[in-house]
Order: structure tokens, then C-alpha cells, then sequence
């Protein structure tokens, strides 16, 4: 999981498929970031941000009570724990220190569940940025407390009422937004999506993740690497991040989608927010609605380095559903004392779905990165439980 090849493609996916004027804004945070990772100046500079502000390294936590239950051992890498209670912190600290080298004042950023809009205004309130967050209104109503959250920190909030009112929306107003403010403004994406070099320069932020757990993993346990890396996947940056770590080991990797959302699963190669991968399409090849519990899986596809893994078979990917989470959620809280995110409980849900049924074998050592916690969905979990 290195850089993307010619043209800024993995395999057959990525590429910049973008409006002329976005194509050279493109360019210019491509040139800018190459410029920014060789300088070890910027590194120590979010390094040190990453450490003060966002409180990493994170945990590598043992679920004792819930790996004895299923017979493996399981430990969770505790994204929950950064400031904002994501692992979206550790690209926007990335994006926002990119954009003052530019010399851009403003960041522009789209969410669903609303954890990246939050550390989009949290980093912008530190640098003295101003931000703007497209969030489609259906998100709006089922994330109010990360709404009230992203206005407290200084960002204005612009709803999305088109299409399904959900991330596919926000995302493409955002891109649209983006075409006329490309001077003064950064469009900060949230995952490992858009156009090129937004998929690898998003995964290189959150890398961390798979760096820091597979240090943890080797110094805690005297094991070498894990028999699988579990993360869910929307976009996939978190997945994409945690994967970077354990790429080249041998190490199982496997990203788990929302089942209304499974553009790795179940998706056709198509085009979507500036770059080739694969996307929920109807027989016509027009773009499906993506559904699911959690605002941050409600995406129609996957990005191209996902994309690319699938097909190589480094990396599977499965799906689970809605009932399955919120179950996961809970057996999770109710053992460990930890209440995460719904986009993490699907991951979850699938590991005690596989060692349930047999797939993991008894003994068998998980890691399993826990995106974030689950306080912005307690009123969802009031409606369920």
C-alpha cells in the first residue's frame, strides 16, 4: 500500500476525474503534499499536534471478557479515545496544516456522521481557519449533537437537501462548492476517496493508525502481527490507514461494509466524486442510494486502493447488518464497558460472527480498530433499545 502509479492510479482505479479547474487545484495539493511529506519539518510539526492536541499514540486495548466468550483474542485500537472521538483527527490535523503552507485561509469539508465535520472545525479553530461543512439533512437530523458541536467550534454548517440527504450528497456539494473558491480554499475530503491525490494523501495521514497498532502489537504481545486486521469500511480511510500498517505482513486483512452500503462487496466499477472505483449502480449504471444505521457507511462506493485490494485478494471484504451492529454495540458495552461508534460496532459485528460460526479458529489473535465512540448515536440507540 505505497503511492498510486501512473496517473494516480491503483490498478485500474483512482485518477482525477474533475472540471478543468479543479484538475490543476488538484495538482496543486499533489506538488504541495509531495513537497510537505519530504520535509521533515512539516512530519515533526503534526507529529508533535497529533501527540498535544489529538492525544495519540492511542491504546491498544484487550477485550478480555468479550475475546473469552468467543474464544479469540481480540483488541481493539481506540481511535474513540482521540480528541474529536474519531480517527478523522488524524488526517484533517494532516489537510489543515497542508493548507496554511499553501497559504489558503479557508477549509472546506463534507460529512455524514459527523466526526470528520467536527475535526474539520476543531483543526480550523486551532489554525485560525475559517470552515465550512456540507452535511445532507437527513444526516443533520440524526447527528444533531455533532451539528451543535461543529457550530460551537466556529464552522458554519450548510445543509444538503438533494438527492438522499446523506454523505453522497454532501460530498458532491462540497466539490462543487470547491470550483469557485480554489484560492483562497482547501477542500479538506474526509476519506480515501475524490479525485487523485486525495485517496493516497488521506490513507498517508492515517497510516498512523496501522503504524502505531503494529508497533503496540509486536512490543505488547512479543507476537509479531496479528492472524487479522478487522476495520470498517465506508470510504474506507480509517480501514485504509490501519491496513497501510500490516499491508506487507501476513496478517489477514479484512474491511467490513454496511450492508445497504457495500460498494467493495457488491459494487461495479464505475465513476463518483472525481475518481474510478467501484459503486453501487442500477442496470443503467446511475448511482444507488447507500443505506445504513451508521451516517458514515452511508456511502455508495469504496475507494480505489480498496478497490484495488479486492481484486488483488489482499484484502477481503464482507457485509453486516444494521441489527448486527446495534447487537454488537451493545455486547460490547455490556463486556468491555465501551460504547463505540455504529460504524465501528459493524466491524465488530462481524468478528463475533466469524468466530461464532467457525471461520475464526479458537485462539486466533484479532485486531480490530475501533473508529470511534459511540456518544453521537446514543439517541439512535434510545430509539433501538
Amino acid at each position: 500500500m505505497g503511492e498510486p502509479g501512473a496517473r494516480g492510479r491503483f490498478g485500474d482505479y483512482g485518477g482525477r476525474y474533475a472540471p478543468e479547474s479543479l484538475v490543476q487545484a488538484c495538482r496543486e495539493v499533489e506538488e504541495a503534499f509531495r513537497e510537505a511529506w519530504r520535509d521533515p519539518g512539516f512530519r515533526g510539526t503534526l507529529a508533535g499536534l497529533l501527540a498535544e492536541h489529538a492525544g495519540r499514540p492511542t491504546p491498544l486495548t484487550p477485550a478480555r471478557r468479550l475475546s473469552e466468550a468467543l474464544g479469540v483474542r481480540l483488541y481493539l485500537k481506540r481511535e474513540d479515545l482521540t480528541h474529536t472521538g474519531s480517527h478523522k483527527i488524524n488526517n484533517v490535523l494532516g489537510q489543515a496544516l497542508l493548507a496554511t503552507r499553501m497559504g489558503r485561509r479557508r477549509l472546506i469539508a463534507e460529512t455524514g456522521a459527523g466526526q470528520h465535520g467536527v475535526a474539520t472545525a476543531t483543526a480550523a479553530a486551532l489554525l485560525g481557519l475559517d470552515a465550512t461543512v456540507f452535511m445532507g439533512e437527513r444526516d443533520i437530523e440524526r447527528q444533531s449533537l455533532n451539528v451543535f458541536r461543529m457550530r460551537m467550534l466556529g464552522a458554519e454548517v450548510v445543509p444538503v437537501t438533494s438527492g438522499s440527504r446523506t454523505l453522497k450528497d454532501a460530498t458532491s456539494e462540497a466539490m462543487r462548492h470547491w470550483v469557485g473558491m480554489t484560492a483562497d480554499s482547501h477542500y479538506c475530503i474526509g476519506s480515501v476517496i475524490g479525485p487523485d491525490p486525495y485517496p493516497w494523501m488521506v490513507k498517508e495521514f492515517q497510516r498512523v493508525i496501522g503504524d502505531e497498532a503494529r508497533g503496540q502489537f509486536a512490543a505488547e504481545l512479543r507476537t509479531g502481527v496479528p492472524d487479522l486486521v478487522v476495520a470498517c469500511v465506508g470510504g474506507g480511510s480509517n480501514a485504509a490507514g490501519t491496513f497501510a500498517g500490516f499491508a506487507d505482513t501476513t496478517a489477514r486483512l479484512v474491511g467490513v461494509e454496511a450492508a445497504g452500503g457495500a460498494g467493495a462487496a457488491r459494487g461495479r466499477v464505475g465513476v463518483l466524486h472525481g475518481c474510478r472505483s467501484l459503486f453501487l449502480q442500477d442496470g443503467d449504471g446511475q448511482i444507488v442510494e447507500a443505506r445504513s444505521i451508521a451516517a458514515g457507511l452511508d456511502y455508495p462506493g469504496v475507494g480505489p486502493e480498496h478497490a484495488h485490494l479486492r481484486d488483488l485478494g489482499r484484502a477481503r471484504y464482507v457485509t453486516v447488518t444494521d441489527e448486527e451492529a446495534v447487537g454488537a454495540a451493545v455486547r460490547l458495552a455490556r463486556t468491555e464497558g465501551i460504547v463505540p461508534a455504529l460504524e465501528s460496532a459493524h466491524a465488530l459485528a462481524w468478528v463475533i460472527r466469524a468466530a461464532g460460526g467457525g471461520e475464526l479458529p479458537a485462539g486466533s489473535t484479532v485486531l480490530m480498530t475501533l473508529s470511534g465512540r459511540g456518544d453521537k448515536d446514543v439517541a439512535t440507540f434510545k430509539e433501538l433499545l
